[in-house]
């Protein structure tokens, strides 16, 4: 027994998607193409954004930081699912377990914060246009893309330093593709009831905080919006933040469907169902809503492409 409990606090086994043993190579290759369409996409993002000086503005510098964020933020948890289709592998060290725990609620708190303070940034552009300059400068602006990281970084900290205190017993198996602080906390034997209020309490903070933000920053704006008389001008003023309201209603949507539903509709199924929606597919899908929706990108990648390719552009036209 001694030994069983050694081995329990040394290492876990994440089962993730062992129950479907005949898909592991077809899952591995779909979420392999998923990972790298999200690290390119935001990369390219990242790229034709530091060069376009045109795009040098506090916009594009939030877009910046955001696709970073995402590419990190996917790192967290799909290459370790990807190695544990491919090989099988599902032994995690409690070190490696924590630490991605630790990354993974660092990456989201930070999302969260940085997601209310591009509302705010749009908030300033279309309710204070004459004064945009002045209120979002590079100072605000350095400080506004600073920040989310900072919070993020210490928040999980209480948190993960709480659980790693805990005892864990019986089964090491933790049913989940990576370390969820819930899949996780199931499996200690002290009694965490304390520690989940704790951890709830701080949870709706975190969360709460952000989501009031920019909950009110596009109060403002759709208010402002409507007070515009030609439907030209509301048409170009919802346009700029379309892109970003589109992104917000994806994070904040799977999270609602996470953590507000019933205790009796949670299930190891939908929990890494709504787990993939915001740890994988939705890095992916934030470069292709932006690029997509957003004009000023899609013309600077147009002007990237001309000059990387212009045979190729030639030879399309005809004049070659």
């Amino acid at each position: 027994m001694e030994k069983e409990n050694q081995t329990t606090l040394r290492e876990f086994i994440l089962l993730g998607f062992s129950d479907l043993q005949e898909l592991q190579v077809p899952l591995f290759l779909l979420f392999l193409l998923i990972y790298v369409i999200t690290v390119l996409g935001n990369l390219i993002i990242i790229t034709v954004t530091c060069v376009d000086h045109s795009l040098h503005t506090p916009m594009y510098c939030f877009l910046c930081d955001l696709s970073f964020l995402d590419i990190c933020y996917s790192s967290v948890t799909v290459p370790r699912m990807l190695v544990s289709l491919l090989t099988g592998g599902r032994c995690i060290s409690l070190t490696e377990c924590f630490t991605q725990m630790y990354f993974f609620m660092f990456l989201a708190s930070t999302e969260l914060l940085l997601l209310s303070f591009m509302a705010y940034d749009r908030y300033a552009a279309i309710c204070h246009p004459l004064r945009y300059t002045l209120v979002m400068n590079k100072r605000v602006c350095l400080l506004l893309a600073g920040t989310p990281w900072l919070w993020g970084l210490l928040e999980p900290v209480g948190h993960v330093t709480m659980m790693s205190q805990f005892s864990f017993c019986g089964s090491h198996k933790i049913n989940h593709f990576f370390c969820d602080p819930t899949a996780l906390l199931s499996l200690a034997c002290a009694d965490t009831h304390n520690f989940e209020m704790l951890t709830f309490v701080v949870g709706v903070l975190v969360s709460l905080s952000p989501f009031v933000l920019t909950l009110a920053s596009y109060t403002c704006i759709i208010t402002a919006i409507l007070r515009i008389r030609s439907s030209e001008g509301r048409l170009k003023a919802f346009s700029t933040c379309s892109s970003h309201l589109t992104a917000v209603m994806l994070l904040y949507g799977t999270i609602i469907c996470i953590y507000m539903r019933p205790n009796s509709a949670h299930s190891p199924v939908l929990d890494k169902f709504f787990s993939l929606l915001y740890t994988v597919l939705i890095p992916m899908l934030n470069p292709i809503i932006y690029s997509l929706r957003n004009q000023d990108v899609k013309g600077s990648l147009r002007k990237s492409f001309c000059k990387c390719f212009p045979k190729a552009l030639a030879k399309k036209l005809g004049t070659v």
